[in-house]
């Protein structure tokens, strides 16, 4: 018996050495990938030669100040005039054959908007677009035309390298090759760089409403980044199925899935498309935006150096390819050629295809109409399964018993998938009853795979372990592999075909992954029987048979759980929104739910199979040691670094009335699971300089209000903690002579006791205003702004209902509106005006923080009026 049991334990060593050799290779390749490593920035003809060069250019700019590219600042008027004296410079070497016209735009207007899904309304003046459009020298005004758009406000506090410098970069470089190759496009291009996009996507709404050009747009891209780099994914395209269709075939390194667009939505934040494509516009285009490097999206450390090599050559390459391509459609029109086809009849949009790439190598696309034909076929073959793999005594009882085990094997494959979920959250659970700290994996990925895969693997098994005796038991007619086996796999068969028609009947992408593993387990069944019959079912070659038709899907599995693992883990450390205690478990509860997923996605397929050699007491004991040494050693690890900061608010907040301060405050906002008081015990300088004593925890700390951060709303809502502490105003005049202030300049009212109340807005002397947010309560019945109509009321924490108004832009002129009250109950107005200077306490403050936290820091007036 010991021999036995020692022959099988070496067995089964060296079955999971291989296993885990190939795997790793596999994911080292997809690692490359993800992260461009295989683009190089070497000179190619087709693309942008001086790329870096470009970004070198603006970034410099954007590094002689901290908040070089903020609305409100001097940065944004100086990163505008290195644009336009590009574009200009650009224009002067353009051929006979080419006209080249550029255009400064300052943009003006009002709108209401749902964002984060809150209902806001936003007025703005005086942002700054800069476009410049590149056709034959024989085009008409009206030609149908291309858009690229890109933003170089940055965000505030944020150089804006990636976000999106990277942008800007990208299409002036493609600019330049374009007018110095001489090529002409067959309609025109238009660039525009946007100069209010971090403000709620502002700019790109000015465009649409007041642009000479607006109408002639035919298609177009937008350039984004939730990152600095690697995997430039198309996160959303439409309307209809041309744009997608020209990319799957221009692409030089496609990067695009159908499933972002199901998923993109649950991501907080939005980008321009939804005004070009949706809100404003029927324009078809595409969602373009680097997703990796997300530590330094929105810090003050997203700099030129934490661009991910490859990446600019990569985007660079893509768009040239896809201008050329959308240029020269026949399908390209204006905005009165599509109206036309639409009152013609024939403007019906095709459904949005399905897409995706294989590791940035190729296309694969199809129409909804066939994906509906293809996702039943899975399930054609799991109910004819019975038929072939029975002997020649077939009947219907027969078959019904293969279904019912076919069942059963769906059934135990599921519900390993589900504890592959549920066991390490339940592990992330208990880990942090004894931790200190939450996220240790943060500022190191790797660390959530050592703490979590191995739980997952435990959940994959479990049910195999426990029930796969009695699977097959009243299967008797098979007999070309094991009972087992045989149920296991068509039982995993039957699980994707089953997901696949879920997915494809609620109209979600996702199901083009699960399809095709089904596809490859049809295909590796034959495979694996050969091998088994000539190699036996206890032999490792044996296995291979089984694993190696199923490298490609694994691959791809990888691929695809690679991206979506990496982009959680560096966005967790924004996730904010959960109050505590909860919030405290819910990253890590989530990162180890999802790591389960993907582990399911990657090895869930194999489990059939190979956990028959996996799914005894030996590795399921050894699994579970791993994973508790993995779980203990983790508290070794701080959550945060340099390059994967703790996110922190900071805002200098001064209460006034008229052109007096009543008191001030040092406001903390906290964006993921870890709390203040972690924060201030990790940061003794910025504690002692806040009067906080050694003791200092969450119990005995003052809470800021909702109000205290309404210069943020809505993204205050994502804020986790909020604390309050004393602050200083004995120098304030020194910076601020006269403070923002509302006043009334008129009153009327009509004859149907409807009161107008004429209001203007004096920022004082604050010289770098980012926005001015009014909450206005009472009997509001209209206002001069979003063409007098009014957003949906908000209503926080069961207070009045409120209207939100977001004024940005800066001007010599105060802000000049008007309110109409319904009856002569007051209309109280709370007023939050940001400013992005800080006075020296606050700059000392923000100076104590350790390297391992990024502070975007502030000054904002909070002020209160009744009319």
């Amino acid at each position: 018996m010991v021999s036995i049991v020692s022959s099988c334990s070496i067995t089964w060593f060296i079955f999971v050495f291989f296993l885990y050799i190939s795997l790793n290779l596999v994911s080292e390749v997809v690692a490359d990938v993800i992260h461009l490593r295989f683009q190089g920035m070497e000179v190619v003809l087709r693309a942008p030669q001086d790329a870096t060069q470009a970004l070198q250019g603006l970034n410099g700019l954007c590094l002689q100040a901290l908040n070089i590219t903020d609305e409100g600042s001097y940065g944004l008027l100086e990163a505008a005039h290195y644009i336009k004296g590009q574009l200009e410079e650009f224009s002067g070497r353009a051929n006979s054959n080419v006209s080249v016209e550029v255009d400064e735009t300052l943009v003006s207007g009002s709108f209401n908007m749902i964002f984060l899904g809150h209902s806001i309304s936003l007025a703005y003046r005086n942002h700054t677009n800069i476009l410049v459009r590149i056709s034959s020298a024989y085009a008409k005004d009206d030609d149908p035309a291309v858009l690229i758009n890109g933003h170089f406000d940055s965000p505030l506090g944020s150089p804006g390298a990636g976000d999106c410098g990277s942008c800007v970069a990208s299409m002036l470089e493609v600019l330049r090759l374009i007018i110095d190759s001489g090529w002409v496009p067959p309609h025109p291009i238009v660039f525009l760089f946007n100069g209010a996009e971090e403000l709620f996507l502002l700019a790109s709404h000015g465009f649409m409403k007041t642009h000479k050009w607006r109408e002639t747009i035919g298609a177009f891209i937008n350039v984004e980044a939730s990152g600095t780099g690697g995997v430039d994914l198309v996160c959303q395209s439409g309307p209809g199925s041309w744009p997608s269709l020209v990319y799957t075939k221009s692409a030089v390194y496609p990067m695009a899935h159908s499933a972002a667009q199901d998923i993109f939505p649950l991501i907080p934040g939005d980008t321009d498309y939804r005004i070009f494509a949706e809100d404003y516009g029927d324009i078809p285009g595409l969602d373009i935006i680097f997703i990796i490097g997300g530590y330094f999206y929105h810090t003050g450390i997203d700099r030129l150096d934490k661009i991910l090599p490859g990446s600019i050559q990569a985007r660079g390459e893509n768009l040239i390819s896809l201008l050329k391509a959308l240029s020269s459609s026949f399908q390209l029109r204006n905005a009165q050629q599509r109206a036309d086809i639409i009152i013609a009849g024939n403007g019906t949009q095709e459904d949005r295809p399905v897409f995706f790439d294989y590791l940035s190598l190729f296309m694969v696309t199809y129409s909804k109409k066939t994906a509906r034909i293809l996702y039943v076929l899975p399930m054609i073959f799991v109910l004819v399964a019975p038929v072939f793999s029975m002997s020649s005594n077939f009947g219907f009882l027969s078959w019904f018993t293969g279904l019912w085990c076919i069942f059963k094997g769906m059934v135990l494959h599921a519900a390993g998938l589900i504890l592959a979920v549920i066991v390490p959250a339940v592990f992330a659970f208990l880990r942090l009853l004894v931790s200190n700290s939450a996220m240790n994996w943060y500022a190191h990925p790797w660390l959530a795979l050592v703490m979590f895969v191995p739980s997952a693997l435990v959940g994959l098994l479990l049910p195999k372990a426990i029930l796969r005796d009695s699977l097959a038991n009243n299967l008797t007619t098979i007999d070309k592999a094991s009972k087992e086996d045989w149920a296991s796999h068509w039982g995993s068969v039957a699980f994707y075909a089953t997901v696949t028609l879920v997915y494809l009947y609620t109209g979600l992408g996702v199901c083009t992954l699960t399809f095709w593993w089904a596809v490859f387990l049809i295909l590796t069944w034959p495979v694996f029987t050969i091998s088994v019959k000539f190699f036996g079912r206890h032999l490792l070659r044996s296995l291979l048979g089984y694993i190696i038709p199923l490298i490609l899907p694994i691959a791809f599995s990888l691929y695809i759980g690679g991206i979506c693992i990496q982009f959680l883990i560096e966005k967790m450390g924004m996730f904010g929104a959960v109050p505590e205690p909860y919030g405290y478990f819910v990253s890590d509860i989530i990162v180890g739910s999802v790591t389960g997923i993907i582990v399911g996605l990657c090895v869930g397929p194999l489990i059939p199979i190979v956990g028959s050699w996996l799914s005894n007491p030996v590795p399921l004991q050894l699994l579970v040691q791993l994973s508790v040494v993995a779980m203990a050693l983790s508290s070794q690890f701080f959550p945060y670094s340099v390059d994967a900061p703790k996110r922190l608010i900071l805002q200098h907040t001064f209460q006034t009335t008229g052109n007096y301060f009543l008191h001030s405050s040092y406001d903390l906002g906290n964006a993921d699971a870890n709390t203040l008081s972690f924060v201030l015990k990790n940061a003794p300088e910025a504690a002692k300089q806040l009067n906080i004593g050694p003791m200092f925890n969450k119990e005995g700390a003052n809470y800021s209000d909702e109000r205290t951060f309404m210069g943020l709303y809505p993204i205050s809502r994502l804020f986790s903690q909020k604390l309050t502490f004393p602050g200083a105003t004995e120098d304030i005049f020194e910076h601020y002579h006269n403070l923002p202030r509302l006043f009334m300049t008129e009153e009327t009212t009509s004859s149907s006791h409807i009161r107008r109340v004429h209001l203007e807005l004096d920022v004082g002397s604050l010289q770098e205003v980012w926005v001015a947010v009014l909450n206005i309560t009472g009997p509001l019945a209209s206002w001069s702004f979003s063409e007098k109509e009014l957003p949906v009321p908000e209503q926080v924490n069961g207070g009045p209902l409120s209207y939100i108004l977001r004024l940005s832009g800066s001007s010599s002129e105060n802000w000049k509106f008007w309110v109409e009250a319904s009856s002569f109950e007051a209309l109280n107005i709370d007023i939050a005006v940001m400013d992005q200077r800080l006075d020296k306490r606050a700059i000392k403050l923000k100076q104590c923080f350790p390297p391992w936290v990024d502070v975007i820091a502030y000054s904002s007036f909070l002020s209160s009026y009744v009319f």
